[in-house]
């Protein structure tokens, strides 16, 4: 399982699917609201699983789930001072998860749980590459929030050390500067080719810096523009961490957008390459197979699916149907699917991949 998912992501993950599974995700922020305005907001949630419980299963069934969500409602923390909550319960199963995102009330009762919004809460961090380039060197970055450590590279980082790749020196000034230039040239595919590594190893937004000349240069031997989320222009080489982390803050405040950018130059890069599942059923197909390395899907896009006759083929749902051979959403599934096999997920705005039918995955091979 992704190694980067929290310990109490795992454990609503790894429970047992069993009908039926209820899941309860609200807004909760006692510091904000009264108790009796979040009681009564949880007293119809709570109606409703009932009222749906009753309709769907038999009396027994209905009655065990109904007293675990009760309980569980009963001993609230009251004191968080997180933004929402998740519940989930089943015959053999019973959690609560406090979230640190706003969320709209959503209720699910299925064979699995609802997990995006646990996994979307866990989301919220930081972190991108850096890139700055001069005359004389190069230096790279890795941005936690507010912070910048340096990477220390397993090439020299500096122009001089590569002035025995350059042709020999001749008289004239201007095979001097062709030399220049060619010094230049070397050290930048140098640089380019420590990327790989390091990109490979990351996998996050990168910002370039650097002088007009310089980025020019780079710009047109660089195998990694769709990594680049924004360059920007200037002479940065005797900058402070401190000046780095200022010029920096008006992209990092707009993370989303840095954000965005970047899935879609890794979703047009995997296009290319032929590795991107677009699509419901092309996505089950291929995470079915464990084929993936990251789930882009909107927010809020849900699928109602229906199971076929191979596991790794879903259709969507049509009435007639099975109650108990539907997916009430594949999304969830999918999502689950793809953490437990190594790959990650990340989250879009509603809208941002309409050409793409919603949801995509980008594919290890």
């Amino acid at each position: 399982m992704n190694a980067n998912i929290a310990p109490e992501i795992r454990e609503v993950m790894g429970a047992l699917h069993y009908r039926p599974s209820v899941s309860i995700i609200l807004p909760f922020e006692p510091k904000m609201n009264l108790k009796t305005e979040l009681m009564y907001s949880l007293k119809i949630a709570v109606k409703k699983v009932e009222d749906e419980l009753l309709a769907e299963y038999p009396g027994e069934m209905s009655s065990l789930v109904m007293a675990k969500l009760n309980a569980l409602i009963k001993n609230l923390n009251f004191n968080t001072y997180k933004k929402s909550i998740a519940l989930y319960v089943s015959p053999v199963f019973e959690k609560v998860l406090y979230l640190d995102v706003p969320v709209e009330e959503k209720i699910i009762i299925d064979e699995s749980f609802e997990i995006r919004d646990l996994v979307y809460s866990k989301k919220e961090l930081h972190k991108y590459l850096v890139l700055l380039l001069s005359g004389r060197e190069s230096r790279m970055y890795l941005g936690n929030s507010g912070d910048l450590v340096r990477i220390i590279s397993d090439r020299p980082e500096q122009i001089d050390a590569y002035v025995n790749e350059a042709p020999e020196r001749v008289a004239n000034f201007s095979d001097v500067s062709d030399r220049k230039e060619i010094m230049m040239k070397k050290f930048l595919y140098h640089i380019d080719h420590s990327l790989d590594i390091v990109l490979n190893a990351y996998h996050l937004p990168l910002f370039v810096m650097g002088t007009d000349r310089i980025l020019g240069h780079f710009k047109q031997i660089t195998r990694h523009e769709k990594a680049i989320v924004q360059i920007i222009h200037g002479n940065y080489e005797e900058s402070s961490l401190v000046e780095l982390k200022e010029l920096l803050q008006p992209y990092i405040d707009d993370w989303k957008k840095v954000k965005e950018k970047d899935l879609l130059n890794q979703i047009e890069e995997a296009a290319g390459k032929k590795k991107l599942a677009v699509g419901m059923t092309a996505v089950w197909r291929d995470a079915s197979h464990k084929k993936g390395q990251l789930l882009v899907v909107e927010k809020n896009y849900m699928f109602p699916a229906q199971h076929s006759s191979s596991a790794d083929v879903i259709e969507k749902l049509e009435e007639p149907y099975n109650r108990f051979s539907y997916i009430k959403d594949a999304v969830d599934d999918v999502i689950e699917r793809v953490l437990d096999n190594g790959g990650d997920v990340e989250f879009v705005d509603e809208g941002l991949l309409q050409p793409y039918e919603h949801i995509v995955l980008i594919n290890f091979y």
